[in-house]
């Protein structure tokens, strides 16, 4: 029976000793896998700071970009504001315009046979002129041929009082 004591003890002590083998071949793959997870999750962490790095970079450019697009909206706006001051002024000119055209054609439909004497008598002193100016060349053409310029005579030139 001690025997048996002996032999139960060396089976427990066997078995134990596979448990601990077992154990310990358990416990280096969780360390290897826990060393391969830690190494991964510092990737991770590196590649982490770079992305929130450029994040960062990219959130102050376009809050640049935001600020500088409404300084241009305002620029813009103004700008908007003087065209339609200027659309206004143009559609005031034209409004003006059409009331004086208005009273033009008017006047003229009033004033339209004065008009009428005014060109009658305008034509009339046009063909007394042309009248007068024919005349007068008939004239001038005819008054030389009827009195000829008399020729003077000149006393002779003489070389030596130069």
């Amino acid at each position: 029976m001690e025997m048996l004591l002996y032999i139960s003890a060396l089976l427990a002590a066997g078995g134990f000793l596979i448990l601990c083998i077992s154990l310990a071949v358990t416990l280096t793959a969780v360390k290897k896998t826990l060393n391969s997870l830690a190494d991964t999750v510092a990737a991770l962490q590196k590649q982490l700071d770079g992305i929130t790095t450029e994040t960062t970079e990219l959130l102050h450019k376009t809050n640049g970009l935001a600020e500088d697009i409404q300084g241009k909206s305002a620029k813009l706006n103004s700008v908007v504001d003087a065209v339609k001051g200027v659309g206004t002024n143009v559609q005031q000119l034209n409004n003006s315009i059409g009331k004086i055209t208005h009273s033009v054609t008017q006047s003229a439909e009033q004033n339209e046979e004065k008009i009428a004497q005014v060109v009658q008598w305008s034509n009339v002193a046009m063909e007394i002129r042309n009248k007068w100016k024919t005349r007068k060349k008939e004239y001038a053409s005819t008054s030389t041929e009827r009195y000829p310029e008399p020729q003077r005579a000149l006393p002779p030139v003489d070389d030596n009082q130069k």
